[in-house]
């Protein structure tokens, strides 16, 4: 079942062409990975996918539905969720608020019951309280529910951002670089989490990651982009040999060696 439909998708900022004529084809429970030199519009792309942007050409179908004209808490709402390249959590508030702030994003409160706080209002904040509590035990965070989120140990909070995703209830998760800044043994336990994320929350999931050893040893299907445009698509080693992917990413020091 396809779940995301991209087509001939473009976003131009002035005179500089960002997006230009891309397609995305993803099908329920596909891991896929994007990749591409810095600067290449990965990020534009999420953007695009998450209502931060209005494509200037082209569409986007998501679960069967025109995501034109759409803002990000619909899309939410409707089932995408997502991490960012540069962690933003509520460091002022408790591991336990950024999950239950994720849940209420979910929930149509409405003012009056909200204010007077009336028992359905009660019953509800229990429950997303109780939720709560029982995600952040599942990725070990339990024992910091209470602890400010900035003091969370950097990998952590990368962890926090992730569960505080999943808490929207999403069919399509997409990760920023969620190994950015991670040490080697960090890396390799991402890995894991997100190959039991998937098979656990039963999730399809778009990546982008420059460290190449996560990208080919996680991704099914991986996608390259280059200054806006796709200049290949196929499976990690079919990457791998590709002439045009090689060229993009000679000189580029972020990217590590393929089998490394």
């Amino acid at each position: 079942m396809q779940l995301l439909t991209v087509n001939k998708l473009s976003k131009s900022f002035g005179g500089l062409v960002a997006i230009n004529n891309f397609n995305l084809r993803v099908e329920s429970g596909d891991l896929v990975g994007l990749i591409g030199p810095n600067g290449a519009g990965k990020t534009t792309v999420f953007n695009l996918l998450t209502g931060l942007y209005q494509p200037t050409t082209g569409s986007i179908t998501f679960d069967g539905r025109d995501l034109k004209g759409k803002h990000p808490h619909q899309i939410t709402r409707m089932g995408m969720a997502r991490t960012f390249q540069n962690i933003r959590l509520f460091g002022n508030l408790s591991v336990l608020d950024n999950v239950k702030i994720a849940y209420q994003a979910v929930v149509n409160y409405g003012l009056i019951p909200a204010f007077l706080r009336v028992p359905p209002f009660n019953r509800r904040e229990e429950e997303i309280e109780k939720a709560a509590l029982e995600l952040l035990e599942i990725f070990g965070l339990k024992e910091h529910a209470y602890d400010r989120a900035r003091n969370l140990p950097y990998g952590e909070q990368r962890c926090l951002e992730i569960t505080r995703a999943l808490a929207t209830g999403p069919k399509l998760l997409l990760l920023d670089e969620p190994a950015a800044g991670m040490n080697p043994q960090e890396t390799h336990e991402l890995l894991s989490l997100i190959k039991w994320i998937r098979e656990q929350f039963k999730l399809t999931i778009i990546l982008i990651e420059h460290d190449m050893s996560l990208v080919m040893g996680l991704c099914e299907r991986v996608l390259v982009l280059d200054y806006g445009s796709l200049i290949a698509e196929g499976t990690p080693q079919e990457i791998q040999q590709n002439p045009k992917v090689i060229e993009a990413y000679l000189g580029d020091e972020e990217v590590v060696a393929w089998e490394e």
